[in-house]
């Protein structure tokens, strides 16, 4: 076998060798074959006349032998990749075409997958058996509906870990920004608070030291260890191995270098980048010592792994009867909850990747729906494709004929037909790659905003999926062109002279035409809808200004201040702020949308029963000047006052949804509420505000109370240590003036940052904003395929009847008559594909509404806009051909006929 092996190999890489040894083999028989006959006694001439009778046709000797090779299909596949080449340098225009058509599809294709792939196929790198690793989430009954949360206190972590039999392992992990370094060298990086058995899950190995172990990190307080990722080794330390056992001071506590973690590692939640890991128990034991003794604190995420051979059903089934058994235990520590069947308890385990578990964002949905459209895009490219080759396979009718009957058989004419299309659909590949190359880093900055590395180039699996679509869009593509062209009637096409070879009505490329025609529409209408949600959800009142609002927010990093000490930095911080241009006021603040809110409950209202079923209540906290810097509206009574202070009757101002749930049909001014407990000193509502969005942007219900920051601070006991700065203008350029301001009054090694608020609202809107940028992208694309394709058929219609159209006008037909012909064709096939589309989007509807935002999927403005897009579009697509068709010289087409 293995000679055999080598013998095929040489004569595939040494075919000038192997001839010539096959030349000189048979001029040796033939030698000897002479020399036999001169023996018997023939003359020379005679001799080497019967020798070569005798021995046969030398050429079908080579022939045979060649084909014992075994090369000979590489021998004809060279032939005819060389003969495809000649044809597309012979037509640049019509291979251009196609290749770019083919490159565009394939491209959005290829930059969609490895979005796509990383989002909701491809399991965290280096993690072993991810098909039996599990997110753990947790659902039960608040406030009347079913809240599930994938985020547990510690003590939850181990009560499942403890009571469940069905895992092999599970482990804990939660990433924040942390200051990291010292001095001028304080930068916020990514840090990965993680169980010393997460690494267990993976087959990793570190490239230097070790990664901490379950000693290092105990309950309460773990050793102060870390290991770094390999990017940040390389970029921070060069890469240098003398690394491990200096200090690296993370947050107000210096660690030590034990380890550097493999290239690509990035533990459970690939979708932020971390540059370091720390165990678990250190990073809890500095925020609250007492972490691990109760429920309170829901913050880190879990995964388990089942064991071989359990089923995922008894695997949920044991979660949930844990679930169920730490539920009891919380309740044992804490009078009066309620009971796990009364909350409903329940445990569920969800796929590692968070795109597609039970919590998956809507993100999750507008990358499934993107990947769609750009299978849509690349159907409308194969049409398209097919469409031209279908045109160009009319006008070699004669050529293919005539090479049939010169006797090329039609097997061995359709493997060079479709070699052709294999060489346009490679060529297209490749340059699909490039596009995917250039436009996918764009792509993944918008769903991977943390991804590193690049879009394809070295990505082996978006690699293979792009080889193995390009061969099948060879195959889709070429086969309809290849039937037709070998369905021919050779003798009568031969018979017929070249003038009668023309255009022919085709039903493939009209019903190809439609379909590109209907396709776009869709993606016109579904691009239309996303970009009214997006209009929708980006004019939503939120009940406060955007725009103009930064977050200041201190980070002590261990400086120890007691609370007086604590509201004097405030105090030092607030007036610094208005010291800064353009700063126009400034307020404390207890809650911040969308980024901590804090919750007390429902408040206790007089001859009222528990309000905690009509939602969840959320407190804020300010100054006088709260309402003014938010641009929150008070819609009757008031705000804050300089006399809301310590000793004045306690007030409050209510939002306006938390005033029509508790005292429907009334006045809420003048009422009095209790908040924290029914022990608390009564508070009159002073005034009622617009609501407030500050948890999600969905119509759920959200119950806001308002107190003074000063008559918070008394009762509770606790500084509003957030700072909401209004500026002149946006903040984006009022952030860096103001951190640096501020930060000259941080004591010892303290710091501040400043964010714009819309940063923290960004996300909330970022599903529409995906949806919208995708999808008028790829319906734009879309478009400008259908264009070509109608422009293309409209043209070459128009090339092949030149000689009817000249007739028309030679025969009093008017200019005008002939190019409203021409425009009504291509009108027809897009009023056509409108009505197909249209119809197609209607009955989509139902998937495509739960991702819009306040906007019908069956929304009759999008319709009409996107049918008057796509006729004005067939329209221009028309003109050139329509122009072409009114010049047409009868004179040359009379005497043609």
């Amino acid at each position: 076998m293995l000679a055999d092996l080598k013998y095929r190999l040489r004569a595939l890489f040494r075919r000038d060798a192997m001839e010539r040894e096959l030349d000189d083999e048979l001029r040796f028989h033939i030698e000897r074959e002479i020399e036999r006959h001169l023996a018997a006694g023939l003359t020379r001439p005679e001799a080497e006349r019967r020798s070569r009778r005798d021995f046969g046709g030398l050429d079908g000797i080579k022939e045979d032998a060649r084909d014992a090779r075994g090369v000979a299909r590489i021998d004809s596949l060279v032939q005819d990749l060389r003969y495809a080449w000649r044809g597309l340098k012979a037509r640049p225009a019509f291979a251009a075409g196609v290749v770019l058509t083919l490159g565009l599809g394939i491209g959005a294709n290829a930059a969609m997958f490895g979005i796509v792939d990383r989002l909701l196929f491809r399991a965290p790198s280096y993690l072993e058996d991810a098909d039996r690793v599990h997110r753990v989430h947790l659902s039960h009954l608040s406030s009347g509906t079913m809240q599930m949360e994938r985020n547990l206190a510690f003590r939850r972590y181990l009560d499942l870990t403890e009571l469940t039999t069905s895992f092999e392992g599970s482990a804990a992990f939660f990433g924040r920004r942390s200051p990291v370094g010292t001095g001028e060298q304080t930068r916020e990086l990514q840090v990965t608070a993680a169980s010393a058995s997460l690494f267990e899950l993976f087959d990793v190995r570190p490239v230097l030291g070790r990664f901490y172990t379950e000693a290092e990190d105990r309950v309460p307080s773990g050793e102060h260890v870390v290991v770094l990722s390999h990017a940040y080794w390389q970029a921070a330390f060069g890469g240098r191995t003398d690394v491990l056992g200096q200090l690296l001071v993370i947050g107000a506590a210096p660690y030590a270098i034990i380890g550097v973690a493999p290239p690509g590692f990035n533990g459970i939640d690939e979708s932020v980048t971390s540059a370091m890991f720390i165990p678990i128990t250190a990073f809890a034991y500095a925020r609250n010592p007492g972490y691990a003794d109760h429920y309170g604190w829901s913050w880190l995420e879990m995964v388990m792994r089942r064991k071989p051979g359990v089923s995922l059903e008894s695997a949920n089934a044991d979660l949930n009867a844990a679930s169920v058994a730490s539920w009891q235990r919380e309740r044992e520590m804490s009078s009066g909850a309620r009971t796990a069947a009364e909350a409903r308890v329940r445990g569920e385990l969800g796929s590692v990747l968070i795109g597609r578990g039970p919590q998956a964002g809507p993100e999750a949905g507008v990358v499934a729906w993107a990947m769609g459209v750009a299978v849509i895009v690349l159907l409308i490219a194969c049409a398209n494709v097919i469409n031209l080759l279908l045109a160009r396979s009319v006008q070699r009718r004669r050529e293919i004929a005539l090479r049939l009957a010169l006797g090329v058989s039609r097997g061995r004419l359709f493997q060079q037909l479709m070699t052709e299309t294999l060489l346009l659909a490679t060529l297209g590949g490749l340059v699909g790659l490039g596009l995917a190359q250039w436009g996918g880093q764009t792509l993944r900055a918008l769903f991977l905003a943390d991804e590193t590395s690049s879009a394809v180039a070295g990505d082996v699996r978006t690699l293979l999926v792009t080889a193995t679509s390009t061969l099948v869009l060879a195959l889709l593509t070429g086969l309809a062109p290849a039937l037709q062209a070998l369905g021919e009637d050779v003798a009568g096409t031969l018979k017929a002279g070249a003038r009668e070879i023309g255009y022919r009505k085709s039903s493939a490329r009209s019903a190809l035409l439609l379909f590109q025609g209907a396709l776009s529409v869709l993606l016109l209408v579904i691009a239309g809808l996303f970009v009214r949600s997006l209009l929708n959800v980006r004019s939503l009142r939120l009940g406060y200004d955007v725009d103009p609002v930064i977050l200041v927010q201190g980070n002590l990093r261990g400086v120890q201040l007691s609370v007086a000490e604590t509201r004097t930095l405030i105090d030092r911080l607030l007036l610094a702020a208005l010291e800064v241009p353009g700063v126009r006021s400034v307020t404390p603040a207890v809650s911040v949308p969308f980024w901590s809110n804090e919750g007390r409950g429902a408040p206790y209202v007089e001859g009222r029963d528990s309000l905690d079923r009509l939602g969840r209540f959320m407190l804020q906290a300010g100054s006088p000047d709260y309402f003014e810097t938010m641009g929150t509206r008070i819609l009757r009574g008031r705000g804050f006052t300089p006399s809301d202070r310590v000793g004045a009757p306690p007030v409050v101002v209510v939002s306006q949804a938390m005033a029509n749930a508790i005292w429907p049909g009334e006045d809420a001014l003048g009422k009095r509420i209790r908040i924290g407990s029914d022990t608390m000193p009564f508070r009159t509502v002073v005034g009622v505000a617009e609501d407030n969005r500050g948890r999600s942007l969905d119509g759920s219900p959200e119950f806001w109370y308002f107190l003074s920051a000063e008559q918070r601070l008394a009762t509770f006991g606790a500084v509003a240590d957030n700072i909401l700065v209004r500026v002149d203008g946006r903040a984006e350029s009022f952030v860096e003036p103001l951190r640096r301001r501020l930060q000259r009054e941080m004591p010892g090694a303290a710091y501040v940052n400043a964010v714009p608020l819309g940063t923290l609202v960004a996300p909330q809107q970022r599903a529409w904003h995906l949806g919208a940028t995708m999808f008028v992208a790829f319906a734009a694309l879309a478009l400008a395929l259908a264009a070509i394709g109608l422009y293309s058929v409209v043209a070459y219609s128009v090339a092949a009847r030149t000689r009817e159209l000249g007739v028309r006008i030679a025969l009093g037909a008017s200019l005008g008559a002939v190019a409203r012909q021409v425009v009504g064709q291509g009108v027809s096939f897009a009023a056509i594909g409108v009505a197909v589309g249209g119809a197609i989007a209607l009955l989509a509807a139902r998937w495509i509404e739960p991702l819009l935002f306040d906007a019908p999927a069956r929304d009759p403005l999008v319709l009409a806009s996107v049918t008057g897009i796509l006729l004005v579009v067939a329209l221009l697509a028309t003109v050139r051909p329509a122009i072409r068709a009114t010049r047409v010289d009868p004179t040359v087409a009379l005497r043609a006929e």
